[in-house]
């Protein structure tokens, strides 16, 4: 049987799709494939691999990548996470669903280290609730498809 694949899609690949990916691998099983690309590579965004790591999930190796027609076409699920990565996305496959959970970027908030680890760290409890969502959607539909 051919595996499920999500890609999670922000703005620059930095932080909430990054944490979205990591997320999803952490609580899938070896039947889904999960990726993350962003309309712009923005790197690697060390607040969220740190917040991430606090709960035992090591996005360190994940690359920031830019969404391409391949990617596109390779998922059966695209989850925008944001207005920006929503309206710029291109054109995608008749096959693929998208679904439109939006956040506010962590990374533009601004206030001692303290802060700015703390809405961090509420966008990663966020992200887990809708990744949960999602995984919880597609095995409600895999259970209805037999």
């Amino acid at each position: 049987m051919e595996k499920f694949r999500i890609m999670f899609l922000c703005t620059g690949n930095s932080c909430r799709s990054q944490m979205a990916e990591g997320w999803a691998r952490f609580l899938t099983h070896d039947d889904i494939e999960i990726c993350s690309a962003g309309i712009e590579a923005h790197g690697q965004n060390v607040q969220a691999i740190k917040v991430m790591a606090e709960v035992g999930i090591d996005i360190s190796s994940q690359e920031s990548i830019r969404v391409n027609g391949e990617m596109l076409e390779w998922a059966d699920l695209l989850v925008t996470l944001c207005e920006n990565a929503d309206e710029q996305c291109p054109v995608v496959s008749p096959h693929t669903l998208r679904l439109h959970l939006p956040l506010t970027d962590p990374a533009k908030f601004r206030g001692t280290e303290d802060e700015i680890l703390a809405e961090f760290r509420i966008t990663r409890e966020k992200i887990k609730q809708r990744v949960n969502y999602v995984l919880q959607q597609l095995n409600k539909s895999v259970a209805n498809s037999r």
